[in-house]
């Protein structure tokens, strides 16, 4: 399938992680990414990431801490607005169990 003329193919992690609800607010988002970092793995290679504006696209494998968890999930899609938890469980695949 090729993308339609003028359809985002990436998108912001922060903007991402805030629309797939993981986080309340984009500022919070942002404000993560930059203390904390997070892994993100595109095409096999594996980086480290401190920037709110690094780009996401469907495929890619984000790894980060949430609270006590070590979250690692694949983005299925990059949604176009944040929407209601059920939407936003639709954005991402878990890859495993929190421990």
């Amino acid at each position: 399938m090729t993308p339609e003329v003028g359809a985002d193919t990436s998108v912001r992690v922060d903007v991402w992680l805030w629309r797939a609800r993981f986080f309340r607010t984009r500022a919070l988002s942002t404000a993560y990414v930059r203390k904390s970092g997070l892994r993100l793995s595109h095409d096999g290679q594996t980086r480290r990431t401190s920037k709110p504006g690094a780009t996401l696209v469907v495929g890619d494998i984000v790894t980060f801490g949430k609270g006590a968890d070590i979250l690692t999930i694949e983005v299925l899609d990059l949604g176009a607005r944040r929407g209601p938890a059920e939407e936003a469980r639709t954005l991402y695949r878990p890859l495993e169990s929190p421990t």
